[in-house]
């Protein structure tokens, strides 16, 4: 048995050149779905306090479908129910990828981000719980500061004009993909209304079909679509939340490519939907989601009411404590190096940055509270905690931006013109050959 002390592997060090492309292309399109979800924010706060609101709420309650499908639904439901589906089912997409041919397919590669994760999820509902349960406050909003808003917070680089390199922002990338399977295990699990068995077992049969569709390696957007949205109905019929059918559709799709084949199927999709997703889908929700009335008496309720307060430190402190702590400890205990040009308060930063959690948040705030005005005070909570960790994080990573404008140089100098950063051809890059954990 050898006595030789274990490698030592870099955390956030240089990505590998195909990883560091996946993450910048998916990245690209969030940033700038991220700008749009920004803009629907907005005007829905300013629609929602003008004296236009009544037409604001008579659009969100307006409802239309087919009754005899059971699919009656409000605007605000349709953009909850049936467009978030698509958002849900990128993200499945997402995750496949990342666990098939991403950072987390190995284990020890995956350990960080993931323990990260699932920190920065557990300690905001311990401390919603502990904010909340002292004050007789409703326990059920304990997942609303859980989740992570990848799009807002690249919105909010974008609009800061931050350089940062590519593995932190893979490493912020791959928090928020274990945050979104995270909520929707949350949103299976708790957050199911009576469950009518026949079509829950019609999604299933529907999702085996989609299963042997793939395996057959049947193409067709003619097969899918139509299936999908029997999929969806189904599952939302059958009393679970209707975004789970996107996430096992994601999941099952093929990432994988065949000999000769230039896109897999998830790609090809995720190629089609990531731009309704992020510049369609998640706007509109968030359009006829936060459209909550500001005033000094609602800003005030949001400090005084156990339950909007205990969403706002989860999200500002739960968050920042939980990530970065969860990945402190799993890099000492995993013997992982930090890269020595970066430090720990950036890692901070991003954990502050991941406060925001704006789409999901909302999703499951207005599934947790059924009073309208406990749900309106949830969103009040959710939005000022977002916008307080956004502007902590971005003083923290503006104090920083010139160290990240330097490495953001170094990794995309290309002398030789070849397509392939100099950085990675260099036979003595240092960080290069060993896999970045973040």
């Amino acid at each position: 048995m050898s006595d030789a002390p274990r490698q030592r592997t870099t955390f956030l060090g240089l990505l590998p050149l195909p990883e560091r492309n996946a993450v910048a292309e998916a990245l690209r399109t969030e940033t700038i779905g991220g700008l749009v979800l920004l803009a629907a924010a907005v005007v829905a706060l300013i629609w929602a306090n003008s004296p236009w609101s009544g037409v604001y709420e008579q659009i969100r309650d307006f409802h239309f479908g087919i009754p005899a499908l059971g699919l009656d639904l409000s605007v605000g439901h349709w953009t909850a129910d049936g467009l978030l589906a698509v958002f849900f089912l990128v993200a499945g997409i997402e995750l496949k990828r990342e666990l098939v041919v991403g950072e987390l397919r190995n284990p020890a590669t995956a350990a960080l981000p993931v323990i990260a994760a699932v920190c920065g999820m557990v300690v905001p509902a311990a401390l919603y719980v502990a904010v909340a349960a002292p004050a007789g406050g409703g326990l059920g909003g304990w997942a609303v500061p859980m989740a992570t808003d990848i799009a807002f917070a690249l919105a909010v680089l974008a609009v800061l004009s931050t350089h940062l390199p590519a593995a932190l922002r893979a490493f912020l990338l791959t928090l928020a993909v274990v945050d979104d399977l995270g909520a929707i295990l949350i949103i299976a699990i708790f957050f199911t209304s009576d469950l009518n068995y026949p079509a829950l077992a019609g999604a299933f049969a529907g999702l085996v079909v989609f299963y042997v569709l793939q395996r057959l390696r049947v193409r067709g957007w003619w097969w899918y679509a139509p299936l999908g949205i029997a999929i969806w109905a189904l599952m939302y019929n059958g009393g679970v939340h209707a975004t789970v059918a996107g996430v096992a559709m994601g999941l099952i799709l093929r990432t994988t490519r065949d000999e000769g084949e230039k896109a897999s199927p998830a790609e090809r999709t995720s190629h089609l939907l990531h731009p309704v997703s992020a510049g369609v889908a998640v706007p509109l929700f968030a359009l006829f989601a936060a459209g909550v009335g500001v005033s000094a008496a609602a800003l005030g309720e949001v400090f005084t009411r156990p339950e909007p307060l205990g969403v706002v430190i989860g999200l500002v402190v739960g968050k920042t404590v939980g990530i970065f702590a969860g990945t402190y400890l799993a890099a000492r205990y995993t013997r992982a190096r930090l890269n020595p040009d970066l430090e720990w308060a950036d890692v901070f930063s991003l954990a502050v940055l991941a406060g925001i959690g704006f789409t999901v948040a909302l999703l499951i705030g207005e599934l947790a509270f059924s009073d309208p005005a406990q749900a309106e005070q949830v969103k009040a909570a959710v939005l000022l905690g977002s916008l307080i960790a956004a502007v902590l994080a971005a003083v923290l990573i503006k104090r920083r931006n010139a160290v990240y404008r330097r490495l953001y140089e170094e990794e995309n100098i290309d002398e030789d013109a070849d397509g392939i950063p100099d950085i990675y051809q260099r036979a003595d890059s240092g960080t290069g050959g060993s896999r970045a954990e973040g």
